[in-house]
């Protein structure tokens, strides 16, 4: 991690397309300001980590979702070979009452 000290008013620059100014420092709150390129997400950290947290619980969903999806086409498929199996031996005798 580099750790840099800036004063009220100055700035880091990175990768030459992002400044960060210090705005001021209010207690133990410092106000940063971002100047990014529009194509470039500036998040709190917070609010990244909640997200990429949202993704990760999608992922699973879907992933469990399909699973079931899969599972039950399977066992559809499999009823339905079964019934095929049944029609083509034959014909069948009639149920007697």
């Amino acid at each position: 991690m580099l750790v840099l000290s800036r004063k009220i008013n100055e700035s880091i620059v990175i990768d030459g397309r992002i400044t960060i100014n210090v705005l001021r420092v209010e207690g133990e709150v410092v106000k940063l300001g971002v100047t990014a390129p529009k194509e470039i997400h500036v998040l709190r950290k917070e609010v990244y980590d909640e997200i990429q947290s949202s993704n990760l619980q999608a992922v699973g969903a879907s992933r469990s979702a399909l699973e079931r999806l899969l599972s039950g086409k399977k066992s559809a498929m499999q009823t339905a070979e079964r019934h095929l199996e049944v029609s083509s031996s034959g014909p069948q005798q009639p149920i007697q009452k």
